[in-house]
């Protein structure tokens, strides 16, 4: 387990998360600026909303569904989906 905290920044500093390791094994907790964003996965990813909404369309889904603060949806690996954030929004993502 690592205490060292590993800092991310993607989209030109739009999308900033922290890494963590513990107990619960590896998160990320992050903040989405007002944009429209696609991100891979190389782990299946359960991604909550600390604060704020995001408006996703998951893979293989037709239509965008919005997950509020304390939502959770899941994303399987090696897969992409699609962003927008319409508002400053926290998250938190946990690795599988």
């Amino acid at each position: 387990m690592s205490t060292e905290l590993k800092v991310n920044s993607y989209f030109n500093d739009s999308v900033k998360s922290i890494a963590l390791e513990n107990q619960e094994g590896v998160s990320t907790v992050g903040v989405m600026s007002v944009g429209d964003y696609e991100f891979g996965t190389s782990q299946r990813e359960y991604i909550t909303v600390v604060s704020g909404r995001l408006t996703v369309k998951l893979p293989g889904e037709a239509t965008w569904k919005t997950f509020s603060k304390g939502e959770t949806f899941i994303v399987e690996a090696n897969l992409s989906f699609s962003v927008k954030v319409e508002e400053t929004t926290a998250y938190l993502c946990r690795y599988e």
